[in-house]
């Protein structure tokens, strides 16, 4: 049905309508910057870029869990395996890097302990807390994890010179840094 705000619509129910002009598509003229016969990437908004590139990762580690039959894995799992067998992080460490609740991250600990990925125990040395370690199974899926990410790694690497890996690591941690300050700053 045409919205022109002079019709009564034909249904009882509410509707809305939204006029969109197609300047609200186009670009001001000086975002984003333009660099003289740049490639066209140069010409793609960096949110945009971002949204586009954001899966890469997830779906080369999503196709080698499948492979290595972990398909059980819950959303956010593999981060948690990766950071445990990468770094050993604590349960904190892990919720600052999920960004989610504690009350949510300790629901995705307790399904990767019932899936077999992790042991949870009290620590013995503080009773208040928790140890929380890989299975078997949880260093083989840490094991697809990493493949995945050193897939792309290979990728990018053939793709880009070390010193555009460098500037895109840069680029990507000064985004993360401007994030963390605006959740602090809330």
């Amino acid at each position: 049905m045409r919205c022109t705000g002079e019709e009564p619509p034909r249904i009882a129910r509410k509707t809305t309508c939204l006029t969109v002009n197609l300047i609200d598509y186009q670009p001001a003229n000086d975002y984003p910057p333009r660099v003289p016969n740049a490639p066209v990437d140069e010409e793609v908004v960096l949110p945009a870029l971002l949204r586009a590139a954001r899966g890469s990762y997830s779906q080369a580690i999503g196709l080698r869990l499948a492979e290595a039959g972990f398909e059980d894995l819950p959303r956010n799992g593999g981060f948690v395996l990766g950071v445990m067998s990468h770094h050993g992080g604590s349960a904190v460490d892990m919720i600052r890097g999920l960004g989610v609740t504690k009350q949510a991250a300790s629901q995705l600990i307790d399904s990767l302990v019932l899936r077999g990925y992790l042991t949870r125990e009290l620590n013995p040395e503080d009773r208040r807390r928790m140890t929380i370690e890989l299975t078997g199974r949880g260093r083989a899926a840490a094991a697809a994890v990493r493949s995945g990410i050193q897939a792309i790694d290979a990728e990018l690497a053939e793709m880009l010179t070390e010193s555009e890996l460098t500037g895109l690591r840069a680029g990507l941690a000064a985004l993360a840094r401007i994030r963390e300050r605006a959740r602090e700053g809330a």
